[in-house]
């Protein structure tokens, strides 16, 4: 039987995760629940109700539609969702298609190898001229590493560059499966100290920083990629901590330097078609003068660095 990957989302002529014009898969599931995560729908291993209440007009047509009964009218005749029932969805999408009004949609999907990698060969082209490729992402690629493994070897096997995005929270055999194909990790770094890392994300940093330390150590390109919210984790002492952190490996050659991301808002809309609160209150964004002022701190100890403006 060939294997499989559930997939929430590709992204064709992406420029910004890994060199040159990239393709980017999000692999569906996820260890840990960051409060500012922008991709809430790709959390769970399994496919996602999503609800654009603003374009629904009532008519009920998914309600007939959906075998598994999770949508209904209330007592005004308005269109509603038991979330928590929700859960059953199967992703037959019978109710997407039902809807005329497109408000409805069902993420999560699996897809062949086979079935991927004729969609990653359409763009060889743009990664031969760019020096691009292919990144995994999500959710979390260490979620599924058969597949991730699969889809990496098959893409070497034709010469195209490879990267993957990871939290780093998995077990090192996981890591280690898939390493072996990766050309590129994009690592994060959301928090040094642990219990404060597991009130963001809800899982401690020490499997994380373990992960990043056998890739470093063991010579396989790393970047690091820091997530950056305002009165979060931009404080100096923060900053100090990770480059502290990061100093023994400067003279690296795999040590590929440091991608600052400043905090956005372009998932926040996902959590109200999710039926989820958004965890984040105000807005932690930070102004260029903050950001230029990180990237100057970690520029006093001769690490590269850039700050990566979607």
């Amino acid at each position: 039987m060939e294997q499989k990957a559930t997939i929430f989302n590709i992204q064709k002529y992406n420029l910004y995760d890994g060199p040159g014009v990239r393709t980017l898969i999000f692999f569906q599931g996820c260890p840990l629940r960051c409060k500012w995560c922008a991709n809430p729908e790709g959390l769970e291993r399994r496919p996602r109700l999503m609800f654009k209440s603003a374009s629904c007009v009532n008519c009920a047509a998914c309600v007939v539609a959906c075998p598994q009964g999770i949508h209904k009218l209330d007592a005004q005749g308005q269109h509603d969702i038991d979330w928590q029932w929700s859960n059953t969805c199967t992703g037959c999408c019978k109710c997407v298609e039902a809807c005329m009004q497109g408000a409805l949609s069902i993420v999560g999907e699996q897809k062949t190898i086979a079935e991927l990698m004729d969609i990653i060969r359409e763009d060889q082209a743009f990664y031969d001229m760019s020096g691009g490729g292919v990144t995994l992402g999500g959710g979390e690629v260490l979620m599924q590493p058969g597949a991730a493994a699969a889809l990496l070897a098959a893409c070497k096997r034709e010469g195209i560059n490879t990267a993957i995005e990871t939290c780093g929270f998995a077990k090192r055999e996981k890591l280690m499966q898939v390493a072996q194909y990766v050309d590129l990790f994009l690592f994060d770094l959301k928090h040094l100290d642990s219990k404060r890392h597991a009130e963001l994300t809800g899982v401690p940093n020490e499997r994380i920083l373990e992960n990043l330390e056998t890739l470093l150590q063991n010579l396989y390109p790393v970047k690091i990629r820091m997530p950056l919210l305002k009165d979060i984790n931009d404080s100096k002492e923060e900053i100090e901590a990770v480059v502290q952190f990061l100093r023994p490996y400067k003279a690296f050659e795999n040590f590929k330097g440091i991608d600052l991301l400043p905090y956005h808002k372009l998932g926040v809309n996902k959590y109200q078609q999710l039926g989820k609160n958004y965890q984040i209150e105000g807005d932690p964004s930070l102004t260029d003068a903050d950001l230029d002022r990180i990237e100057g701190w970690i520029r006093q100890y001769d690490l590269p660095v850039a700050v990566i403006r979607h």
